[in-house]
């Protein structure tokens, strides 16, 4: 699960600034080509199209961070009541805090606000896994009390993936990539095969850098761990959000290879995400977005056809 280590500087309202969900595939879908400067600019075309599992998230607690010279530190936190059974796969079991912790959180000093959600693995069966994935995302807003209080008010509450986003806007997605293991130095750079009556081996680069200086460099290709890496991608444009797939089905015929059926809410992104099927992908408000507007997204058609050939 990706880690994320900085955060953007929301709307002015407390709402919160992250989701999380699970990658279920890939299809393809027409649209009218949004893109202003684009040679096809208002024409139709085909694209790649991601679809994402968003099912609500549950808020357990919350926390209040200050920032001092060694880094963040927590000076308030509280716990909802109610917490879900599955919560004690990953973690022991919390009380609801008492009223006197509430009063301190609603009166600590600090500058930063982050709800402790987790997922709900039951809604999901595209997802073998019965434990859920326990993270913190951000409050925004202006004003500290008013992000204290929203934080409060969403204890024991469950949030839906249209708090963050909706069609057309931006997000960032973070997540980890398919994992190769310990790979060697021609299929982990694609650099050159040695010729073949070479008197060592064929696999491998020729030299590891000059004498001086005496050391080997980090730009040499040489053989390690291929894949299983964080990554972030920036403004991924969000084309659809089905709320019900029910009333609006999106799982093509024979359903998604090595996924099945989407049963829960999703979102369909313009192009491909990091990391293979069922795996948690991370969702931030946009750190680096320059689109002040929502443009409306003309969706002609998303293909339902078997990815197997049936």
């Amino acid at each position: 699960m990706p880690r994320i280590r900085s955060w953007a500087e929301g709307p002015k309202q407390p709402t919160v600034e992250g989701f999380a969900g699970f990658k279920v595939g890939m299809t393809h879908a027409f649209i009218v080509d949004y893109r202003k400067r684009s040679t096809t600019a208002g024409q139709e075309l085909a694209v790649p199209v991601t679809v994402v599992e968003v099912p609500p998230l549950r808020v357990a607690g919350a926390r209040v961070y200050t920032r001092g010279p060694y880094g963040r530190r927590v000076v308030a936190e509280v716990w909802g009541s109610g917490l879900s059974e599955e919560l004690t796969r990953r973690l022991p079991a919390h009380p609801a805090s008492p009223a006197e912790a509430l009063d301190r959180f609603k009166n600590a000093g600090g500058d930063e606000v982050r709800l402790i959600v987790h997922t709900q693995p039951d809604l999901v069966t595209g997802v073998g896994s019965k434990s859920p994935q326990l993270f913190e995302v951000r409050v925004s807003g202006e004003k500290a009390e008013e992000r204290r209080a929203f934080a409060l008010q969403q204890l024991g509450q469950e949030l839906p993936a249209d708090q963050l986003t909706k069609e057309g806007e931006f997000l960032d997605v973070l997540g980890v990539t398919k994992g190769f293991g310990f790979q060697g130095h021609i299929q982990r750079w694609g650099v050159k095969l040695q010729p073949r009556k070479n008197s060592k081996h064929r696999r491998m680069i020729g030299t590891l850098g000059p004498h001086n200086p005496s050391f080997v460099s980090y730009r040499i290709p040489q053989a390690g761990q291929q894949g299983y890496h964080r990554r972030t991608q920036f403004n991924m444009r969000v084309l659809k959000v089905v709320r019900d797939p029910r009333t609006d089905p999106i799982t093509p015929a024979g359903g998604f290879p090595h996924y099945g059926e989407v049963r829960s809410a999703c979102i369909v992104l313009h192009g491909s995400l990091p990391g293979p099927a069922k795996r948690l992908l991370r969702f931030r408000t946009p750190i680096r977005s320059r689109v002040a507007t929502v443009e409306k997204v003309d969706l002609r058609y998303l293909s339902t056809r078997s990815k197997q050939g049936a």
